[in-house]
């Protein structure tokens, strides 16, 4: 029989002896101490720790870390406290209207921007410059059908001027009696420029312009842009109403009417032309002309072809006072 030296195991299960309450540490002198030093507080009797160390009696802690004694209803601390709405979160237009206003430009931005402005600037006038120099840039298409045609016209009436001019020299040239032929032309000429200066009556192919303004609308310019517009159009002779139309001559305003040379005519105004009447009546009925101007002011207009018309109101020749030719 053996022997066992080894002392007898304990049973499982059994109990530890009760240790002494007072051999446990003692609690720090604040209670708070040990959570304001970032260690964890003393523990109550059930063993948990309220959140800054202190402990109530019955082992719980309020909110707020301050121990609640028996029977008495915890005050509210900060967590107790409703928690405020949170902002809503800024809108995409709103970050953008703050993340470009105010504006933050640095130095380098600016010299940029000048620059970029100093050169639209420069554009922007040579821009302008070049639609100076064309005063057909911005016409209508009415304006320009008008003045082409008139280009057109007086392109001709120089051709034609050139080639009786040709045949003047060339007649001057080939004839036996120079001098003759001269005079014969001398008087010509002189007969022309009677005609222009209206002191010789004329005849020839044109047409006859009859306003009627029934209302007194007509005004004395709108007469002129008529005179105008039938000398370009290739107007030899022009009577109005028994008034010799000259270079010299003028319209104004008058009471009740309208005068030529300080003479009053009265409506209606009847406008007899000398010219090629393929060019004349054209150049009243273009688009935007004298005919659709007048009837803007409720006036009629009527314009007749005439293989003879006869303009036979005369202007005394004056004298000029201060001129003189050249060759005397």
């Amino acid at each position: 029989m053996s022997t066992n030296d080894n002392p007898p195991e304990e049973p499982m299960g059994s109990e530890l002896p009760p240790q002494d309450e007072s051999a446990r540490p003692a609690e720090p002198a604040a209670a708070g101490e040990g959570a304001q030093a970032g260690r964890p507080g003393p523990a109550d009797a059930s063993g948990r720790a309220d959140a800054s160390g202190r402990a109530d009696a019955s082992g719980r802690a309020d909110a707020s870390g301050r121990a609640e004694k028996p029977g008495q209803a915890a005050e509210p601390g900060e967590a107790g406290k409703p928690a405020e709405p949170a902002e809503p979160a800024p809108s995409g237009r709103r970050r953008l209207a703050e993340a470009v206003w105010p504006p933050r430009v640095s130095r380098a931005q600016l010299i940029v921007a000048l620059l970029l402005f100093v050169l639209g600037l420069g554009l922007a006038i040579q821009v302008r410059s070049n639609s100076d120099s064309s005063a057909l840039r911005g016409a209508r298409q009415e304006d320009l059908v008008r003045i082409l045609d008139e280009l057109d016209g007086r392109t001709k009436r120089l051709e034609d001027e050139k080639q009786r001019l040709e045949d003047q020299r060339k007649e001057l040239e080939s004839s036996s009696n120079q001098a003759e032929e001269a005079r014969r032309q001398t008087v010509e000429k002189e007969r022309q420029l009677g005609i222009l200066a209206g002191t010789v009556a004329a005849q020839g192919p044109g047409i006859t312009l009859k306003i009627t303004d029934s209302k007194g609308q007509v005004q004395s310019d709108q007469l002129l842009d008529t005179l105008q517009e039938l000398r370009a159009a290739g107007a030899e002779a022009i009577q109005v109403n028994g008034v010799r139309i000259v270079a010299s001559s003028f319209f104004s305003d008058e009471g009740g009417g309208i005068g030529i040379d300080g003479k009053k005519i009265t409506q209606p105004y009847e406008f007899k032309v000398i010219g090629k009447p393929q060019d004349l009546e054209p150049a009243l009925n273009i688009p935007g002309g004298v005919v659709q101007t007048l009837e803007k002011e409720q006036a009629t207009v009527a314009v007749t072809r005439s293989a003879k018309i006869v303009v036979d109101a005369l202007r005394a020749a004056k004298q000029p006072d201060y001129a003189r030719s050249s060759t005397s």
